[in-house]
């Protein structure tokens, strides 16, 4: 039994001894590790200077105040394209961009113009026949007027005249009276009745005259010109899609499609005016406002520079976790090899901030609404409370720590909270 305990204990404390040798060797294999890796972090150092805040983006060269043209009102639902310029052809002032199919405008302007001719051929019949009743009627009151008179002279012989004789002067002086009196009715009713009767004519030939302009104008409404010289941009043709997701490509109009009256075919961009269109994320935003100067690279000429100022901040568009603003940047500077839809680098000169002191953005960290640093020691990385005054994509502006301080660009393998350093998976071992 004695020897069994014995041999119990030996076994136990043998089994003690390689347990912790292989702490030991376990221990320094993940020191080994953890020192490896704070040794390939890479670091930076907090410095004091000069900061430009500056805002990087991405944005398209488009023409200021574009032209746009629309399909033409021409009481039609839909109206089929037969000519379309290509997007981005140069075109110049008075120049055709757009032709529509004219087929039922000119049925409908034959008509028009065949009403207007009949109108007219009525109104002149009416004016001849007018004419014609008037000349008899001045005819009727002229001859009565004659005849009034002869009565009148004819009376003038009662004094020397039979009493029977007499009477029957004034009789016809009466009657001539009468029929004078009813000719100059009739005339006066001829003439009014006849004006007014030619007046319809005429108004008849108005509204046709009208009907036939307006039929002029929508056949050459039908063909689109561009008011001043510019590059084409085909509008986005959306008829017929039943639905549209994000990040789908969205076909222009071509010839063959149909447009509806009001729609935007194409647009013209005013080219002495250049603008560029740019998405501005969500923690730049703050920093910007109009009049801000900007300085525009085109991808196709990066070793050349335009100045530009900041004319317009719209509304965000995309996703909560992913929103930008529009920015649109008004050209100081132009050059007659820019052309639209070309891609630019832009940089909005935010401020400048003299005598502080600024880090790389990657070397600033988060945590529960604070901000804080990764300050190396020689028992590792420790963290490092400070505070935020500027932040752009590529600089933060701080304050709370020292100048000259070698912080981390990375988060540390292992690292507490309250500037001390933990063993990591070590602290479970005993030392």
């Amino acid at each position: 039994m004695i020897k069994r305990m014995i041999v119990l204990m030996a076994l136990a404390a043998a089994i003690v001894g390689i347990g912790a040798g292989l702490s030991r060797g376990l221990r320094a294999v993940i020191e080994a590790t953890a020192e490896s890796g704070d040794a390939e972090m890479p670091t930076t150092t907090v410095r004091r200077g000069l900061v430009a805040i500056t805002v990087p983006a991405k944005g398209e060269l488009q023409g200021g105040g574009a032209e746009s043209l629309t399909a033409p009102m021409a009481g039609v639902p839909e109206l089929p394209i037969t000519f379309l310029r290509n997007d981005g052809e140069l075109v110049d002032a008075g120049g055709i961009v757009a032709e529509f199919d004219a087929g039922e405008q000119e049925y409908n302007l034959i008509e028009a113009e065949a009403d207007l001719a009949e109108a007219e051929q009525q109104l002149l019949q009416a004016e001849a026949e007018a004419r014609v009743a008037l000349e008899e009627a001045r005819l009727l009151g002229a001859t009565a007027e004659a005849d009034l008179r002869i009565a009148r002279l004819e009376i003038r012989k009662n004094e020397v005249l039979a009493a029977i004789q007499g009477r029957q002067n004034e009789i016809a002086l009466e009657r001539a009276e009468n029929r004078h009196a009813q000719a100059v009715q009739d005339l006066e009713h001829r003439e009014a009745t006849t004006g007014a009767s030619l007046d319809v004519r005429r108004a008849a030939v108005n509204e046709a005259s009208t009907k036939a302009d307006m039929a002029r104008r929508t056949m050459a409404d039908l063909t689109l010109r561009a008011e001043t010289s510019g590059y084409v941009q085909l509008a986005e043709n959306l008829n017929g899609l039943s639905f549209i997701f994000s990040g789908m490509e969205l076909p222009h109009f071509q010839p063959g499609d149909t447009a509806r009256p009001g729609q935007v075919v194409a647009r013209i961009p005013d080219m002495s005016r250049w603008e560029v269109s740019a998405q501005i994320t969500e923690t730049d935003r703050a920093y910007l406002e109009v009049g801000q100067e900007v300085i525009v690279r085109p991808v196709a000429t990066p070793e050349r520079e335009f100045l530009g100022h900041i004319s317009a901040l719209g509304g965000s568009s995309g996703n909560a976790w992913n929103r930008t603003f529009n920015c649109r940047i008004a050209l100081d500077q132009t050059a007659p090899d820019l052309r639209p839809g070309m891609s630019a680098d832009i940089l909005i000169n935010v401020e400048t901030l003299d005598d502080v002191l600024w880090i790389p953005s990657q070397a600033l960290f988060e945590s529960g609404g604070g901000w804080y640093v990764y300050r190396q020691t020689p028992e590792g990385y420790l963290t490092d409370e400070v505070q935020l005054i500027r932040r752009t994509e590529s600089q933060a502006v701080i304050t709370g720590i020292d100048e000259g301080v070698t912080i981390a660009l990375a988060r540390p393998g292992v690292e507490t909270g309250g500037g001390r350093r933990s063993d990591g998976p070590l602290g479970a071992l005993s030392r």
